[in-house]
């Protein structure tokens, strides 16, 4: 399978802190990846430097055959699909939910008297019934419920059928019903063939959809483990990077943990 993100020696420094530290890492086009980490482990850090939004300071890091270092970001940037609150936050509240989806075509946060191509339309159109939101397009960003705004940072990432699709925590603060109807969806689009290389960052085993492939566990800015979800998902292995003794279960596919202090 095709590489489409390697990172080799890549540390990244902020503010004179060490974020992400030596970390090796690859990620190939048929792989669904999951990172875990306690907070402050570098998981965001990782992926802004994954969509070309921050440069390593020394090492390397490879998106798509491009070296960070020298890619331009307007051309590699709509080959990236990003969903995070962050980026979530520059889209303004009053756009419509249509309108905030179909811009990410333009790589722009908003809509400012643009006519859109008939083919942008009609994949706009497909995104948004895939993620439940067709009969959304009118309603403001303002508008929505957590649920609905996080399926549609998911459908705006993936407007532009990007090579590798980057998700920051998709189901953060939701109730249980809206939290498990974007992991259902999640793990059917994980199982669909076509779809691009996936990387979603959670704090939590219980938020890891089926479909996934593999997990890396960060602690302290670096990799302390990765590879496949079922031999490196472990209980000795989150008992390190978390720092507390964690009992680990399964049941159809799913997972979830509990920690005793």
């Amino acid at each position: 399978m095709v590489q489409v993100l390697k990172f080799s020696h890549a540390s990244l420094v902020r503010d004179g802190h060490s974020v992400v530290s030596d970390l090796n890492w690859d990620v190939t086009s048929d792989q669904r990846w999951i990172i875990l980490g306690a907070n402050g482990a570098g998981k965001t850090s990782l992926l802004d430097m994954a969509a070309g939004w921050d440069i390593p300071t020394s090492g390397q890091v490879t998106v798509l055959d491009e070296d960070l270092a020298t890619a331009d970001p307007e051309w590699l940037r709509p080959r990236v699909g990003y969903a995070s609150s962050s980026m979530a936050k520059r889209i303004p509240p009053t756009e419509t939910v249509s309108d905030a989806v179909i811009t990410a075509a333009y790589a722009a946060a908003e809509r400012r008297g643009e006519q859109f191509e008939d083919i942008d339309i009609r994949r706009a159109r497909r995104v948004l019934a895939e993620w439940r939101l067709e009969g959304f397009s009118d309603r403001t960003l303002v508008s929505l419920s957590e649920g609905e705004a996080k399926r549609m940072q998911i459908a705006r990432s993936i407007m532009t059928d990007p090579e590798l699709l980057l998700l920051d925590e998709p189901t953060a603060g939701l109730d249980m019903g809206s939290r498990e109807e974007i992991l259902q969806m999640l793990g059917y689009f994980a199982g669909n063939p076509s779809a691009p290389a996936i990387i979603m960052v959670t704090h939590h085993v219980e938020e890891i959809p089926r479909g996934f492939t593999h997990v890396l566990l960060m602690k302290d800015g670096t990799a302390a483990h990765a590879g496949p979800i079922d031999s490196t998902l472990t209980e000795a292995n989150l008992s390190d990077v978390f720092g507390v003794k964690i009992s680990l279960f399964t049941n159809d596919g799913r997972y979830s943990a509990q920690a005793t202090l």
